[in-house]
Formats: C-alpha cells, sequence, structure tokens
C-alpha cells in the first residue's frame, strides 16, 4: 500500500533529522504532501536531498523558529493561504538537556521545558483552524517511554517531566478537538537512533546494554519503526483512535 495518506496535507516539525525526517519522507512516500519546518537549513537541505533521490516531493519552511510565537502564527498563515486546510500535523521537533538534579540549573530545566512543551503547544495553537478545516484531522505527538520508566544510567529529569506533560497535553487536545473531528494520539518510543543519540551512545559505550537490557526486541529502534506507526494515525485507518498512547519501544516499559 502506498497511497494510505493520498490527497493529505501534513505539517511535520522537525523534518531535517531523525524521527521527523523518517517521518516526512514516509508520508511522502505515502502520498500525502509533505511541509517540514526546520529551523536548521542544512538540515532541511539534507532531508530534500534524500527525498529527490527516493523520487520524492516534500516542500519545506525553514529557518523557523518554532519557540517564536510570531514565527509560527506567520508560518501557518503562509500555508493556510496555499493550501487552505491541514489534515496532519506532526510535532517531531524537540530538544532537551539532560543532566541529573544536582547539576540541573533552573535555566536548563525551564529551556528543556520550552523545547518539551512549548513547541508543541504553539505550532497546534497556530494550525487548529486549518485543522479545524480538514473535517478529518490527526495531531500526532511524541512523548517517549521515559514518561513511563526510569531509565538506570540515563539524567533525563526535565526530559521525562516534558514527555509526561506531552501526554496528558494530548489527552485533552483530543477532547478539545472531537467536536471539529480532530483527533490526537502519541506514539512513546523507546531508544531511537539519530543523530543526537549516536552521540550519546559513542560518548557513553555502556549506554547501549543498559538500553538493551530494558527491551525485549534486542535491537536498537531506527525512525522508521516510528514512522510506520505514525502512518497508520495520520490515515483514515485511524479514525476511530484518539486520546491514546502507543509504545513503540520494544516492549521496554512492558516488563
Amino acid at each position: 500500500m502506498s497511497d494510505r495518506l493520498l490527497g493529505k496535507t501534513a505539517i511535520i516539525t522537525g523534518a531535517g533529522n531523525g524521527i521527523g525526517q523518517g517521518c516526512a519522507l514516509m508520508f511522502a512516500c505515502q502520498g500525502a504532501h509533505v511541509i517540514g519546518v526546520e529551523r536548521d537549513v542544512e538540515a532541511a537541505q539534507a532531508t530534500l536531498k534524500i527525498a529527490a533521490q527516493e523520487g520524492l516531493d516534500i516542500e519545506f519552511e525553514a529557518p523557523v523558529d518554532l519557540l517564536k510565537p510570531v514565527d509560527v502564527t506567520s508560518m501557518f498563515e503562509r500555508i493556510g493561504e496555499k493550501h487552505g486546510a491541514v489534515d496532519i500535523l506532526l510535532n517531531a521537533a524537540a530538544f532537551a538537556i539532560f543532566n541529573w538534579i544536582e547539576d540541573l540549573s533552573y535555566e536548563d530545566w525551564q529551556t528543556t521545558l520550552r523545547g518539551e512543551l512549548d513547541i508543541v503547544f504553539l505550532p497546534t495553537k497556530a494550525a487548529w483552524p486549518l485543522l479545524k478545516k480538514s473535517g478529518q484531522a490527526s495531531i500526532i505527538n511524541f512523548a517517549s517511554a521515559n514518561a513511563y520508566n526510569a531509565l538506570e544510567g540515563s539524567p533525563a529529569l526535565a526530559h521525562c517531566a516534558g514527555k509526561g506533560g506531552v501526554l496528558a497535553m494530548t489527552r485533552q487536545l483530543a477532547m478539545e478537538g472531537a467536536p471539529h473531528n480532530i483527533r490526537a494520539n502519541t506514539i512513546s518510543p523507546g531508544f531511537i537512533k539519530t543523530a543526537a543519540t549516536i552521540r550519546h551512545l559513542k560518548a557513553d559505550t555502556s549506554f547501549k546494554d543498559m538500553v538493551l537490557a530494558k527491551n525485549m526486541i534486542q535491537r536498537l529502534g531506527e525512525p522508521e519503526d516510528i514512522a510506520y506507526m505514525a502512518v497508520y494515525l495520520a490515515s483514515n485507518e485511524a479514525g476511530y483512535t484518539t486520546g491514546a498512547d502507543f509504545s513503540v519501544d520494544a516492549g521496554a516499559t512492558a516488563w
């Protein structure tokens, strides 16, 4: 099946790398018109290069700072003028500062919560009128296995708080969106190989063993593992699915 998202307009934040890039490429492969959003122009160009190699067409808004309300509002006004409605909003952009509580400054705590929560709230608020126009819209946000379980050896206090907040926020969005035929769900990935996580693995060679000790499936995740679930949630197949969270974590939170 290669047309599960045919005719849908999808906005994907953080589409320049990692999970966002994997979802952007797979959504385009499934027939969606993908508009990637990225603050890093070089990262956006890297995704465009891969898309061209695979014969896929992806549009980009870059650079865009998703923590500046004026910039986010202006971007969605442009998208609305060009495309009318938005059928899918996938909020993959995020950033966090990892440190133990004894070493985590209040400024780093606030920075992480902005990079986990505000970066979801602002695009969703700006996109809301366009999602209402769709008649069958889907919001996909990303929580984390860290919203459920602490991972030994991972100094992720602020990240855990932020992702727990995404879980709660998305349930509320599901309730508020239901009268407008807007569904909202979360995916909670386990450890996924991205540029950032690979750097961490290289810096701490024992961390992979700690991750796999939690996993039932003995491998690390790939962005495509998450993108397959995202395609389902974005498609009409998930028309009766909202307010739910889907763990894609090799069974790490099932113990």
